[in-house]
């Protein structure tokens, strides 16, 4: 009997070092920022007070002398006065609707950083309508026409003409048969045989968005492995759902996803040693900014955002990733709802030489309407089971296959494989490359303290020197007549389809807005701020606010802020 309790006990502590190994190579695979750890970013955004600058506090957070402050404000008042003359009829509209529509609410108020939100919400106000696009240009309700930088936040890839000619011939090609759900239009065979030589995969399924086609690959993932848990990576975006969004956005608690570091051994010590990892969700976007969040204005409280992409080093990194899922059983699913088709016709599995066990794509595929579709490997793709019937995946939406999108997308298909169009993939990374060598250029010689990065035709725009003012420049580009997305300057989505006349129209507009925001004082700088200074100073602020709230008292600097 004692014989049997050592063994016992010599049993449990192998496990328990065992179980311990593992949690100690998790922990070392997690990115030590926010972005790798949901459980605590969620902890502490709810310990995040609100508090706003007003007055002189909101011209001088960063401790600019009064002369500056009094030159910002009047630049602030022009820029406002500059923003209403031009498109009146189109800010009248936005503010008739906004408090009906929560999704304007929202973008309004992370438009910029919180501490500012109010008072830029009352007094600078940009239009939310738009009534026509041509081309790379946009028309707002007032006839102003701007250049488009939004992408339709990824959709249009191939230029606005493009995919309105798709959705006419589409609506045409389904007229007879309507709306009808249930069957499928003939349509839908072609479109089938095209995304399986496109994906290189056996099978496909239609979703009704991005985040619904990687629902149901995750989904299908856990279901055919058996195992618990997925694999993200730090920073990445694969829509709104729980399963896939641990940390600040997400009042559920997910248990069942490990966000690990992009591009790091470490990453991959864990997906060998580790048996309840049933898939690895990739968005190849991530190189723009491997392990960090989609740069946004609404967080730039500094100048830290970096994005320094290595495509060569991303390639290796994400076939080493292959190999490594295929050692261990687990399926590697790349999400491509954003970058298929934009970086290349087959998409990252194309551009980075790897091939998936499952592949998402939405956006631009419908050819200008929504839509989601998986592709996989046939046994995956399976639903059911032969021998056990009621064990079953399910995933059917009312919408799917939809013969309007069905359509569509099939004309999307057929145009984008002609030689016209494929002729723009062939040259598209060298492009792209130079002009953002030249816009960069435009910036040094302008002695402007800002730069882009790019990944294809999807860049970002960097700050060179500390400063709290940064997100003020999305506004002179705006009145400068560039449409950027909600985002600001974190992300210019071009389409393939400008020229290199437009793209220089971009960059002139863009070096003009610059010149202004310097010219307002907002980029003065005193020598000793820092990006951590900065940091400090609002980490500050927060305990100021949240200790004045807890005790019911407020400082006469918590007043001003």
């Amino acid at each position: 009997m004692l014989v049997i309790g050592i063994v016992i006990v010599i049993a449990a502590l192998v496990a328990a070092a065992r179980a311990g190994y593992s949690r100690l190579l998790l922990s070392r695979a997690k990115h030590p920022s926010l972005v790798g750890h949901g459980r605590i970013a969620r902890r502490f955004a709810r310990q995040v007070p609100s508090y706003a600058y007003t007055g002189e506090a909101f011209y001088r957070s960063d401790d600019a002398p009064a002369d500056v402050g009094r030159q910002r404000r009047q630049a602030f008042e022009a820029l406002a006065c500059r923003l209403r003359e031009r498109s009146p009829v189109s800010i009248a509209a936005g503010e008739r609707v906004a408090g009906m529509v929560s999704d304007m609410q929202f973008v309004r108020r992370y438009r910029v950083p919180f501490q500012y939100a109010g008072h830029v919400r009352e007094h600078l106000s940009v239009g939310a309508f738009v009534s026509a696009s041509a081309g790379v240009t946009l028309t707002d309700l007032d006839g102003n026409e701007s250049l488009d930088l939004t992408g339709a936040y990824g959709v249009n890839v191939l230029g606005y003409d493009f995919y309105k000619a798709c959705i006419a011939a589409g609506a045409e090609r389904v007229d007879d048969l309507g709306p009808v759900l249930g069957p499928y239009h003939p349509v839908v065979e072609d479109n089938v045989r095209r995304l399986t030589e496109i994906s290189g995969l056996d099978e496909v399924s239609f979703h009704m968005s991005g985040t619904e086609a990687v629902m149901q690959a995750v989904r299908l993932a856990l279901y055919h492995t058996g195992r618990s848990h997925l694999v993200r990576f730090c920073g990445a975006y694969h829509g709104w759902w729980d399963g896939v969004q641990p940390g600040i956005g997400n009042p559920h608690k997910t248990g069942d996803v490990y966000t690990l570091r992009d591009m790091d051994e470490q990453t991959l010590r864990v997906l060998r040693q580790r048996r309840d990892i049933a898939c690895v969700l990739v968005n190849p976007l991530q190189v723009l900014h491997p392990n960090a969040n989609a740069p946004g204005d609404g967080s730039l409280i500094n100048s830290a955002r970096s994005a320094n992409p290595d495509v060569a080093a991303y390639g290796r990194w994400l076939r080493e990733l292959r190999q490594v899922c295929t050692e261990r059983g687990i399926v590697l699913i790349l999400d491509e709802v954003f970058v298929g088709f934009r970086i290349a016709y087959r998409g990252a599995q194309e551009y980075f030489g790897v091939q998936a066990d499952l592949v998402t794509y939405g956006k631009t595929l419908g050819g200008g309407l929504p839509v989601g579709v998986v592709c996989g490997r046939a046994h995956l793709m399976k639903r059911f089971r032969d021998d056990r019937p009621v064990d079953i995946c399910f995933a059917r939406g009312t919408f799917n296959s939809h013969p309007y999108v069905m359509a569509t997308m099939n004309e999307f298909l057929r145009r984008s494989a002609g030689a016209d169009i494929q002729a723009i993939y062939a040259n598209a990374d060298e492009i792209w490359q130079r002009r953002a060598r030249l816009f960069n250029q435009r910036l040094e010689a302008e002695h402007l303290p800002l730069r882009v990065a790019h990944f294809s035709s999807i860049f970002t725009v960097l700050y060179t020197q500390p400063s709290r003012y940064n997100w003020m420049l999305q506004f002179y580009l705006i009145a400068e007549g560039l449409t950027l997305p909600w985002i600001g300057t974190g992300r210019f989505i071009f389409s393939l389809n400008y020229t290199e006349d437009e793209f220089t129209a971009v960059v002139d507009r863009f070096v003009s807005a610059a010149r202004q925001m310097s010219e307002g004082g907002w980029w003065w700088h005193d020598p000793s701020l820092t990006n951590q200074r900065i940091q400090r100073r609002i980490l500050r602020e927060m305990l100021q606010a949240k200790l004045g709230s807890a005790g019911g008292a407020r400082t006469k600097r918590q007043q001003q802020i």
